[in-house]
């Protein structure tokens, strides 16, 4: 395992945490709107790509209310483990299942990332996890709690930072991957700006437009 690895459907799993109304109220770090964006990439992204994924949440019918259903509803098969601890990797079922993806390159995101995206992320590191956060998906109460407290520390300690749509992109490669390819292109265009270059280059040059060439069509 080497963090020169590539993310791939076969080598990655992801945990997504607390995406939850009262935790979305606290986020000043970021446009919430591009956090809810850049969450779904994250999850239709695993979606299409079949990777194992984790959803879970913190108080979530006591106080937080309920896993943003954007989400939510693309794992209806799931159990969304709902936890009273800060940190998800003190409760026993959200480790049993990242246990049972069987991955050890885990991507996570969540709100907020001082406390539910870092205190997992150094415990994951120390059990032998390659953790890498998908920094423009989570969300803090500041600026310098989101870059220069949570992010620099996470760093520190081994963790690797990504995007959203670097995700995605790692997963694809290749715009010739056909059987993934049009499930890519409905991710950029409902959740990213290149949406609008998909869109353009469809209505000049035809439907069949693909970076991919012809194969990918």
């Amino acid at each position: 395992m080497s963090k020169l690895d590539m993310l791939t459907p076969d080598n990655s799993a992801i945990a997504l945490i607390d995406y939850q109304p009262a935790m979305f109220q606290g986020v000043q770090s970021h446009d919430r709107l591009v956090t809810v964006n850049n969450v779904q990439i994250l999850a239709k992204a695993a979606k299409l790509f079949k990777i194992p994924t984790v959803l879970t949440t913190v108080a979530r019918d006591s106080f937080s209310g309920p896993f943003m259903p954007e989400v939510a509803s693309l794992f209806p098969e799931h159990d969304i483990i709902d936890r009273t601890s800060m940190n998800s990797w003190l409760d026993a079922n959200f480790r049993k299942a990242v246990a049972a993806t069987g991955r050890k390159k885990f991507v996570l995101a969540g709100l907020w990332t001082e406390a539910c995206v870092i205190f997992p992320t150094l415990d994951m590191l120390k059990e032998g996890y390659e953790i890498y956060i998908a920094a423009d998906a989570c969300g803090d109460l500041s600026l310098e709690a989101h870059n220069n407290r949570a992010m620099e520390r996470a760093i520190q300690a081994g963790a690797v930072p990504i995007t959203s749509s670097q995700y995605a992109y790692e997963l694809q490669q290749d715009w010739a991957r056909s059987e993934t390819y049009e499930g890519m292109m409905d991710i950029q265009r409902a959740h990213s700006p290149y949406g609008i270059q998909i869109r353009f280059s469809k209505w000049a040059l035809g439907e069949h437009a693909s970076e991919g060439g012809a194969k990918a069509g």
